[in-house]
């Protein structure tokens, strides 16, 4: 990532040509995971050498072949830093419509609005259900609410422990001024449901609405939906790293008075498969570099295609067949790793095999950006965190695992990642190179540090070669933008308005945060090399706007194009972990795409 404290300044490093690009036998790893083992393309193939995270779904085997396995176990990460394996919250939601009184379990959530707390003249609530509840507790509630200067904020919670109830705890749960409206503020609840079943051990919860015909009768499919997501993720805790674990002990969520029936039941569903989607790429951006190495990105990947295999195939090129498409952009980034590069491609296509339209989602996939020669120095360089530089290949591979459980009909997507890292050494690319992009044009590399653009450019020529209609790629570009939208919102860059428009439309329902920007083409002036077709930086001003005008020197004009800046939102300073932004509105963007 081009980051906004990176310097020009060329730093010398030791050699380690003799460690460049480990031993890697020449390989392309096309199949079809579905059927047989795969038949190799020629005798020299096999699988890459590679050590797997410990997380996997429940059941499943990653096919990794004994040489590879063995290899793995006897070369461990630097430092001997293996992951625990720990599996994320499993949790079934149900919706009803009954009584909340006839509920029985362990924690009663009921979400109340400012206004809902609202009492008579005898300091009785005038809420419905809030009076019913507290008439059943005999005056518990109103009293505990008002000692502990409960007013129904977003965010405050109150809990009460019971004797003779149902249940055994009741919870409020403040919503501020107005009941959920948007999926931010279903998550959020979700969130705040998960915080008090923690906190209370409680293996089961119910929420219901204090006042349930606040929330618009086309909203309630959605707001069920954002408040399981918000529960899953809220119990989530990434303690893969970490000498000791919490146990989750919530299982059970009953959603009351939001309806019920088999269309409640299958948005419930896609929640959770939607979840685990964005827990796979906040695990993804979380674990270090010196375990989510190149070669382990594209052996997660392979997983999701063999778990996936009725809907998915996987293609792993190594750096030789890169070379035979003449990824000179991409290859240059890599030059200077002992961890070799892996080219990743995905693709998802229905069980019926009717397609009706063809997707491209391209994720920038460096694993570790050091900067290069223009190491990243000073105050803001942020390099302790460039583990999350591949954060947009995190979101297109969270968005495939969510999406091969999802399965949607009538629509192709390729999933495309340049996996590598952007270090230094003796034969690494250096400031003034002039390296060529698979499309003929050449590049005059005036900032090692504006790495991502250079591999994202082979990347999208590739994608524009499989036919599809339309490429989003997601990348923590530029510092640029976070200057400019700050840490919560994402950038777009799109010469289609179709494209903005559909996007836009799917980060709605997502909750996510996404502003566009515009291609403004006269900066492009400032993208011209006297000695190669452009250079690959502009400068600090319009950083973000000059990154995404490169880009669009590598799509074919007839493909509609996006791109999506993502540095801010990738990560959150208060919480010290990933996101996993970007998840929820790409399987937002191929549902979209699937049903039109």
């Amino acid at each position: 990532m081009a980051t906004a404290a990176s310097t020009s300044a060329a730093t010398t490093a030791a050699v380690l040509a003799s460690r460049l690009l480990r031993r890697s036998p020449r390989l392309l790893r096309r199949h079809s995971l579905s059927s047989a083992p795969p038949a190799p393309l020629s005798s020299s193939s096999s699988r890459p050498l590679v050590a797997p995270l410990a997380r996997h779904p429940p059941g499943h085997r990653a096919r990794m072949g004994h040489t590879a396995a063995a290899a793995a176990a006897a070369e461990p990460a630097l430092g001997l830093t293996k992951p625990n394996a720990v599996e994320p919250p499993q949790v079934t939601f149900s919706a009803k419509d009954i009584e909340f009184s006839e509920w029985k379990g362990d924690i009663l959530a009921v979400a109340v609005t400012e206004k809902d707390l609202s009492k008579d003249s005898d300091s009785k609530f005038e809420n419905a259900v809030l009076k019913k509840l507290d008439s059943q507790l005999g005056g518990l509630l109103s009293e505990a609410a008002a000692e502990e200067d409960f007013t129904g904020k977003a965010g405050q919670s109150v809990v009460l422990r019971l004797a003779g109830q149902g249940f055994k705890r009741v919870s409020l749960i403040g919503l501020g001024q107005n009941a959920p409206s948007t999926a931010a503020a279903g998550r959020g609840l979700g969130e705040s449901v998960a915080s008090v079943a923690k906190a209370a051990q409680a293996s089961s919860a119910a929420i219901v609405f204090a006042s349930p015909s606040g929330i618009q009768e086309e909203f309630k499919l959605t707001a069920a939906a954002s408040i399981a997501s918000g529960t899953v993720l809220g119990l989530y805790e990434d303690s893969r790293y970490k000498s000791e674990s919490k146990k989750v002990h919530l299982k059970q969520v009953d959603v009351i008075g939001l309806g019920s029936g088999p269309e409640v039941d299958q948005k419930l569903k896609y929640a959770n498969d939607l979840s685990s989607g964005v827990i796979f790429g906040r695990e993804l951006v979380n674990s270090p570099a010196n375990v989510l190495t190149p070669a382990v990105l594209a052996e997660e990947a392979s997983k999701i295609a063999s778990t996936y295999s009725d809907v998915f195939t996987a293609t792993i090129l190594d750096v030789e067949k890169c070379k035979e498409l003449k990824m000179g952009s991409y290859l240059g980034v890599a030059a200077a790793s002992a961890n070799p590069p892996h080219f990743i491609h995905l693709c998802y296509k229905p069980t019926d095999g009717n397609v009706k339209r063809k997707l491209a989602i391209v994720g920038k996939g460096l694993t570790f950006d050091s900067g290069g020669y223009n190491i990243k120095t000073g105050p803001g360089c942020s390099i302790e965190l460039m583990k999350f530089d591949m954060g947009g290949s995190a979101a297109v591979f969270g968005a495939a695992k969510a999406l091969g459980q999802i399965k949607p009909p009538g629509v192709e997507v390729h999933f495309i990642v340049a996996a590598c890292e952007n270090m230094i050494s003796g034969t690494g690319m250096r400031p003034g190179d002039i390296v060529t992009a698979s499309n003929g044009k050449t590049i005059e590399v005036n900032n090692t540090d504006a790495e991502g653009r250079l591999t994202l450019a082979d990347a999208l020529v590739y994608a524009c070669n499989q036919g599809v209609d339309k490429i989003v790629d997601l990348a923590t570009l530029t510092g640029a933008c976070v200057v400019a939208l700050g840490p919560s919102i994402a950038g777009i860059f799109t010469p289609s308005d179709e494209l903005a428009k559909e996007v836009t439309a799917a980060s709605e329902v997502s909750g996510e945060k996404f502003w566009r920007l515009p291609l403004e083409e006269s900066y492009w002036e400032s993208m011209k090399s006297g000695v190669a077709d452009m250079v690959n930086t502009g400068g600090r001003q319009g950083g973000s706007i000059t990154a995404a005008l490169f880009l669009k020197q590598f799509v074919d004009e007839k493909v509609q194009w996006m791109h999506i800046d993502m540095a801010g939102p990738v990560w959150n300073d208060k919480k010290r972990a990933a996101t996993g932004f970007g998840v929820s509105t790409l399987v937002e963007w191929v549902l979209k795409n699937s049903s039109s």
